[in-house]
């Protein structure tokens, strides 16, 4: 029999830590016995729990203890992470470590490194000479790399949710529903979209990306999400070709795939403007160029260049056109959307399930997030993406941005009165 004891500290009852871990230990047909067990009697108490996990052989309890790694486990008298070098470039060594976006430390010659860039799904590259470690796309491996391989000297810290009651991201706020009352959830997540927007202010760091689909231009939020822009509370867009588009054809013809914007009516050959404001843009050699042209004088673009805000629109097969700053090369647009976003303390998704579902695989886990759709299962997939700080809102995102830019106006008015 082969047996190894964990250790589990901290909220592990709240935050299911606990429960998971013997979940896991089950499902990979292993076994426990809990040794010592400790309950934290107030909210700021800790708890502690000792466990000697049993497996049928080495390979089967290394496989159980790595997944128990993942959730938060620690292994006493760990040793020293182990390595391997590469023998050829985007070629793994056998048994690599895959990561998840939780923050990771490893034990390298003896000392704790904080892994930088954490991301799930890559791997851990050491640099021995400067005694620091990083997170790698296998696309980015050289030859002669060395590798974290195994599960020894790894210890993984899930982030844990805020416990008071009526905090935005308490425990067990992740439920979906469209009977949540919107109003309530607006005000809270403008309240913490004016505690970062304060911080980004006075140091510089962090702030606030949004993730944004084009349905947010068809219903008639476009003018509300300029002016949050505007007010400072975006820090980075990340959107496609068609965002950037359509809120272009909403500036020069008043309408969004054609649709009277106003009315709700389709224009009669109103399916050909988003060509020409894609062609109007071809001509002015970029958006920025337009709107330093004056083309284009309005609109979510048009502020972005405006206040200095970075976006990143990612290419796609479907695109028309696309505008001039669409990135055509994925890869590339993948990197540039990881380096923009790992800083941000918060992250809006609207409208755009794809889009979301990607930027999430890049985010680490302590990034809060919000999540904006009509749809309800787009709302839960996209909260499933690994974030122990997420939220959903089930609503018209044109309906959401407009009360959520009220709400910030009412908030900043309330602070000069006073």
């Amino acid at each position: 029999m082969f047996a190894r004891e964990i250790e589990l500290r901290g909220h592990i009852i709240d935050n299911l830590i606990l429960p998971k871990a013997f979940d896991t230990i089950l499902e990979l047909e292993g076994d426990y016995k809990v040794l010592e067990f400790n309950i934290g009697k107030r909210k700021t108490d800790t708890s502690y729990a000792k466990m000697l996990v049993i497996g049928k052989d080495q390979e089967h309890i290394d496989k159980i203890l790595e997944e128990l790694q993942n959730i938060g486990a620690e292994i006493p008298e760990i040793e020293d992470v182990e390595i391997k070098m590469t023998e050829k470039d985007k070629v793994l060594p056998d048994g690599f470590y895959s990561t998840t976006n939780h923050p990771t430390y490893i034990k390298y010659k003896g000392q704790w490194i904080g892994v930088e860039k954490p991301k799930m799904d890559v791997v851990i590259v050491v640099y021995p000479n400067e005694m620091r470690a990083e997170t790698k796309v296998i696309r980015e491996i050289k030859k002669g790399d060395l590798i974290v391989v195994g599960h020894k000297g790894i210890r993984v810290m899930p982030p844990e949710r805020p416990r008071e009651k009526g905090e935005l991201f308490e425990f067990m706020n992740s439920e979906v529903s469209a009977e949540k009352p919107k109003e309530a959830i607006v005000k809270k997540i403008a309240k913490e979209m004016y505690q970062i927007r304060e911080e980004y202010m006075k140091t510089g760091k962090g702030g606030i990306a949004l993730v944004a689909g084009p349905a947010l231009i068809h219903t008639g939020g476009a003018p509300a999400l300029a002016k949050l822009i505007r007010m400072g509370y975006i820090q980075g867009l990340l959107a496609g070709n068609a965002l950037a588009t359509h809120d272009i054809e909403s500036v020069l013809y008043g309408t969004s795939l054609g649709v009277n914007i106003k009315t709700g009516k389709p224009i009669l050959g109103g399916h050909k403007h988003h060509i020409y404001a894609i062609n109007t843009i071809m001509k002015a050699g970029s958006i920025k160029e337009a709107v330093e042209q004056g083309i284009i004088k309005r609109g979510i673009m048009y502020e972005c260049i405006k206040n200095n805000v970075p976006y990143i629109l990612a290419g796609s097969i479907r695109d028309d056109g696309p505008l001039p700053e669409v990135i055509p090369n994925v890869i590339e647009a993948q990197d540039r959307m990881r380096e923009l976003i790992l800083d941000k303390k918060m992250v809006l998704m609207m409208a755009t399930l794809l889009h979301s579902i990607a930027t999430g695989n890049l985010m680490p886990s302590y990034i809060k997030t919000v999540c904006v759709d009509i749809n309800s299962d787009t709302v839960t997939k996209l909260m499933d993406r690994g974030t122990s700080q997420a939220i959903g809102v089930v609503t018209d995102v044109g309906v959401f941005i407009t009360l959520l830019v009220e709400e910030l106006e009412r908030m900043e008015k309330e602070k000069v009165s006073k």
